[in-house]
C-alpha cells in the first residue's frame, strides 16, 4: 500500500471551509504542499447525492495525494455512502471530528462527536472498514468541553481500530479560535501513540510551524488559516528548514501569486460564481502590507477576468509606490 508523506518535510494543506478548492490546492501544490486536503464533505450529502457536494470533489491528475474530509454523526452513513468516494478512486480520508460551526455540530459530527468517543471510534471503524487500514486519518480536538480532555483515551482507541494518523487541533470545541492553541499537548500526544501525529492551530507563519515541530516533537503540521492569507507558506517554510531563514514575500512575486490563483480559477472553473470567489480572497493575501486598501477597493470593482488580472498586476506599483512604504 502506498503510504502518504507524513513528515516534517511534506506540510500538509488543511481541510478549509469555503477556500480549499481545486484551484487554491493547486496554487499552493505549486508553492511547496505536500498533501491537501478538501474542503469538508456532508456524509449526508454524499448519500443522498447532493449537487453541491460532488462539487466540493471536483480534483485533478495532478491534485495528489488527496484526502477527503468527510463529516457527520450516524456511523451507518459512512457505511453506506463511503464506497461511491472508493469507487471514484479517493484513496485517503480524514474524518472531522474538529469543527464547532452550529451548522456541524447538529449532524452530531465535528468536534461534538468528542462528548460521544464510542461513537466517534464507531464511525472511524466503519471508514476503514471501507477505506482500508491505514487510510484514514482523524482530525480531533482537546477535547469538547473546557478542561474535559481526553484527546489521548480517543487517539489511543483509534489507533487500535487501524487508523493510519491522528490531526491535533489543540484546543476544546467550545473554544472555536479563541485564545491560543496549547502546543504542549501535541508533544504529550505524541508520546503517548506510535502513529504520526500532525499539528495545526495558530500555524499563521512559516517560523510557527519551524517552531511548532521543534517544541513538540511531532510528525508534521498542517496550514489553514496560516495558508489563506500567504499561499507561499509552504515553500518559506521548507526555506526555513532548510537554511534556517526565509525571505518575506516581494511586491513582484505577491502580484504573481495572485495571477496565478485568477488562472487556475478561471482554468478549472471559469464561472461568475468562481470569479467572485477568487475576487473575495485575493485581498488576503496582501494583508498588512502598505496599499492593501487601495487594491482592495480596486479588486472588489472589477466586473470580469481581465479586469482582475489587470489589478493583480498593479499590487507591485500600488505597494512600491505607496507612502508608507517610502519612508
Amino acid at each position: 500500500m502506498n503510504t502518504l508523506p507524513i513528515n516534517s518535510k511534506a506540510p500538509w494543506l488543511a481541510p478549509l471551509a469555503g477556500y480549499s478548492d481545486l484551484p487554491f490546492r493547486m496554487l499552493c501544490r505549486n508553492k511547496g504542499c505536500a498533501v491537501a486536503c478538501t474542503e469538508m464533505v456532508s456524509i449526508k450529502g454524499l448519500k443522498y447525492g447532493g449537487r453541491n457536494t460532488f462539487e466540493l470533489l471536483d480534483t485533478h491528475e495532478k491534485d495528489t495525494p488527496l484526502v477527503v474530509q468527510v463529516f457527520g454523526g450516524e456511523p451507518e452513513d459512512f457505511t453506506e455512502a463511503m464506497p461511491s468516494l472508493v469507487e471514484r478512486g479517493f484513496k485517503w480520508f480524514d474524518l472531522n471530528c474538529g469543527c464547532s460551526v452550529k451548522k456541524v455540530l447538529k449532524t452530531g459530527g465535528g468536534s461534538g462527536l468528542m462528548l460521544d468517543p464510542d461513537r466517534l471510534v464507531a464511525i472511524a471503524k466503519n471508514m476503514i472498514t471501507v477505506a482500508g487500514e491505514g487510510r484514514v486519518g482523524i482530525k480531533i480536538r482537546l477535547g469538547f468541553n473546557y478542561g474535559e480532555d481526553n484527546y489521548i483515551e480517543v487517539s489511543k482507541r483509534l489507533q487500535d481500530i487501524g487508523a493510519g494518523w491522528i490531526t491535533l487541533h489543540p484546543r476544546y470545541g467550545k473554544q472555536l479560535f479563541t485564545g491560543d492553541a496549547d502546543w504542549s499537548k501535541l508533544a504529550l500526544l505524541k508520546k503517548a501513540i506510535d502513529i504520526p501525529v500532525i499539528g495545526s492551530g495558530d500555524l499563521f507563519t512559516a517560523q510557527d510551524g519551524v517552531d511548532c515541530i521543534n517544541q513538540t516533537g511531532i510528525d508534521n503540521i498542517m496550514f489553514a488559516r496560516g495558508a489563506l492569507y500567504d499561499p507561499a507558506i509552504f515553500a518559506k517554510y521548507l526555506e526555513l528548514l532548510e537554511s534556517g531563514s526565509s525571505s518575506p514575500s516581494s511586491a513582484d512575486e505577491l502580484g504573481s501569486l495572485m495571477r496565478e490563483h485568477i488562472e487556475m480559477t478561471k482554468q478549472f472553473y471559469g464561472t461568475k460564481r468562481s470569479f467572485r470567489k477568487v475576487r473575495s480572497i485575493l485581498p488576503r493575501y496582501a494583508k498588512g502590507l502598505d496599499g492593501i486598501r487601495s487594491i482592495r477597493a480596486r479588486l472588489t470593482q472589477c466586473e470580469d477576468w481581465d479586469e482582475l488580472f489587470a489589478a493583480a498586476d498593479e499590487v507591485c506599483n500600488l505597494i512600491i509606490d505607496s507612502p508608507e512604504s517610502s519612508g
